[in-house]
């Protein structure tokens, strides 16, 4: 594929799944009446499932990053040059933007806001990084065993991940940027961003570290 269908197929994909995320969000809050709980359901069955079929559409494309976290492993273990990395994330970020700004237009809400939702404290940050270690670990162990499960092993992962992380498990930078533009029940307060970011990137990083040694193969002598 040509590096401006891969740039392309990562900015709809990201702008995608953001809709997914957020419009779930918004539908699950009207419809809970009330019950977070059952709003973080909806929300988190429809994340999971929409990831799980957006990585088959693009991955063929682009790989199906939607996320510099994803970006940056793939750049740190030599699958995709400094130049084509920063292109992705630019086109993710501007994708999860439009997909926040799709999601209000569906539900007829104001396109541009702020959200005054804050997730602060050292426990959100290290859920994120434990959120971010645990993807990316999931996307480098099933690549090397069984790389046509990866698309719904993510899913399954994020699901879960939606209830065992204090967080609700961003996992993902450019989709924590583009949550902050919206004061919905998946927002996030822009003063919140940098702890989340923070612990995402060096979940990233991390988990790199120790998968790559981990699976390793090891040359006889």
């Amino acid at each position: 594929m040509t590096l401006s269908r891969r740039i392309v197929a990562e900015g709809l994909g990201t702008a995608l799944l953001l809709a997914i995320v957020i419009g779930s969000g918004i539908m699950g809050e009207r419809l809970a009446g009330g019950n977070l709980a059952i709003a973080l359901l909806g929300n988190t069955i429809a994340t999971g499932a929409g990831l799980v079929v957006l990585i088959h559409i693009f991955g063929p494309v682009s790989g199906a990053h939607f996320n510099p976290a994803v970006t940056l492993a793939v750049l740190l273990r030599r699958g995709i040059g400094a130049r084509e990395a920063g292109l992705y994330v630019a086109a993710q970020c501007a994708g999860a933007v439009a997909g926040v700004w799709i999601a209000h237009a569906m539900f007829a809400e104001p396109l541009l806001q702020i959200s005054t939702k804050l997730r602060d404290g050292p426990a959100q940050g290290f859920a994120e990084f434990v959120a971010t270690f645990g993807l990316i670990g999931t996307i480098i162990a099933t690549q090397r065993a069984r790389p046509d499960f990866t698309p719904v092993a993510v899913g399954l992962y994020i699901t879960a991940a939606y209830w065992f992380t204090a967080s609700t498990s961003f996992a993902n930078p450019a989709v924590t940027v583009a949550r902050s533009l919206s004061n919905s029940f998946a927002g996030i307060a822009p003063a919140s961003v940098p702890l989340f970011v923070a612990g995402q990137i060096a979940g990233a990083v991390t988990a790199v570290a120790v998968f790559g040694w981990l699976f390793r193969e090891v040359r006889a002598r």
